[in-house]
């Protein structure tokens, strides 16, 4: 089976139209964070399934409980695997420049979130890397290693010099 473009996710459903999937059984596409971005590729569900996904150009990358195929009384979702991340907790405008400035040298990827986000609070979230974690305890900056599903999987930081 060839997959050629989402059909819904799971999370941004209307109430009304998650009745529709209530009762389908959910068979997973297990991924990591790395394969969302990639528009073509052959995956196997967690039932032994093999798919083709071929999205167009522009279709944007794969997330958390995409439907990819409905049928009968089954349906197929992608379901992300936890990133290991470290959330960083600045206490100050300047304790965050100078953490972003000294991470952004290192051409990390990092993503932003604000208080109202399921953090509770405003934080830079980046990539698991012993070196940074050393770093930020020397520096003292608050932060906390752990196992979160992005919403946005962390793309390479482009530059130049």
């Amino acid at each position: 089976m060839i997959i050629e473009k989402v059909l819904a996710n799971l999370h941004e459903l209307p109430t009304t139209d998650l009745a529709a999937y209530t009762g389908l059984h959910r068979e997973m596409v297990v991924l990591p964070s790395s394969q969302l971005v990639k528009r073509i590729q052959r995956v196997t569900t967690d039932h032994g399934q093999e798919l083709g996904i071929r999205l167009p150009s522009g279709s944007g990358e794969l997330r958390d409980g995409d439907i990819l195929h409905v049928a009968s009384a089954n349906m197929i979702v992608v379901s992300v695997l936890p990133t290991d991340v470290l959330v960083i907790a600045p206490r100050s405008i300047r304790e965050m420049g100078e953490v972003a400035h000294s991470l952004g040298n290192r051409h990390l990827q990092a993503q932003f979130f604000d208080a109202a986000s399921e953090y509770g609070a405003e934080v830079m979230v980046c990539q698991y890397d012993h070196t940074v974690e050393d770093y930020l305890k020397s520096v003292g900056a608050p932060f906390d290693r752990q196992e979160r599903v992005l919403p946005v999987p962390f793309r390479h930081a482009e530059h130049s010099h």
